[in-house]
């Protein structure tokens, strides 16, 4: 009796060794994802953020150069104000869709909005743009989007590898300094 007792605890200690070892690697290995993907950095506003995939360059150097580059941030046009909950909601579901299609190299040469993109970004071009919308008297904000006409904001939209790389802005830094080539 006596045995048999022993070797189920010592198969429940050495079980709880063997998890705890998946848990701790699993726990680093995130914790490595977070860092080399400047996680951290989605919580912000900051247009740059946008950048640490390099198929966004082109956008945001579009986006840099025109009239929107002075006045507004990705995430102004991009992502839902109704409250905080709507605009982290969405930018995490943006976000784990974009995390996704790039990690499976799954990007479209020509990059668009997507169903659910599209009606938030049109929501917040009539919001800004409102003045200007009641002077013309559009006959319905639903009949077109407002990019049908103003394809400009980020300059012309093209293949990802269409724009000269002296227009393209250095991405930002990424990774652990340790790890670098000098």
């Amino acid at each position: 009796m006596t045995i048999v007792k022993f070797g189920i605890s010592r198969n429940a200690g050495v079980l709880k060794i063997i998890l705890s070892v998946l848990a701790g690697t699993a726990m680093g290995m995130m914790i490595l994802t977070a860092r080399v993907s400047n996680a951290l950095s989605y919580l912000s506003d900051s247009s740059e953020t946008c950048m640490n995939c390099h198929v966004m360059t082109d956008a945001y150097s579009g986006w840099k150069r025109s009239s929107h580059g002075r006045v507004a941030v990705c995430n102004d046009c991009h992502v839902p104000h109704q409250n905080i909950a709507a605009k982290y909601a969405f930018k995490g579901m943006d976000g784990t869709k974009h995390s996704f299609i790039f990690t499976m190299r799954m990007e479209p040469q020509v990059i668009k909005l997507s169903r659910m993109a599209g009606p938030v970004v049109q929501e917040n071009c009539l919001k800004c743009h409102d003045r200007q919308f009641a002077m013309v008297r559009l006959a319905s904000a639903s009949e077109r989007k407002c990019w049908d006409c103003h394809s400009n904001v980020h300059s012309h939209v093209q293949s990802v590898s269409a724009s000269p790389a002296v227009l393209r802005p250095k991405l930002p830094e990424a990774g652990i300094k340790g790890f670098k080539q000098r």
